[in-house]
């Protein structure tokens, strides 16, 4: 799935909960219906919320690269 190329990146390491899903959403809606998203996060709290809470509003995450201290990850807007 590294194929997959982003329309956008978004660096939100050392944002905290739940601002980094507040900025998230603010940029996804900014965005067009299928367009990639590139989120960097932190581990531990960022991770384990924001992923969750874009798919509870319906967007797809398609790909995740574990980066040590942080994560990337793909979202496409839905």
């Amino acid at each position: 799935m590294s194929d997959i190329n982003a329309d956008d990146e978004l660096d939100l390491r050392g944002v905290l909960c739940p601002i980094n899903f507040v900025k998230t959403k603010l940029k996804l809606e900014s965005m067009g219906e299928g367009q990639v998203l590139e989120l960097v996060l932190d581990s531990g709290e960022p991770m384990q919320n924001v992923p969750k809470s874009l798919k509870d509003e319906g967007h797809k995450i398609v790909e995740v690269k574990n980066e040590g201290d942080h994560f990337r990850l793909k979202v496409v807007r839905s």
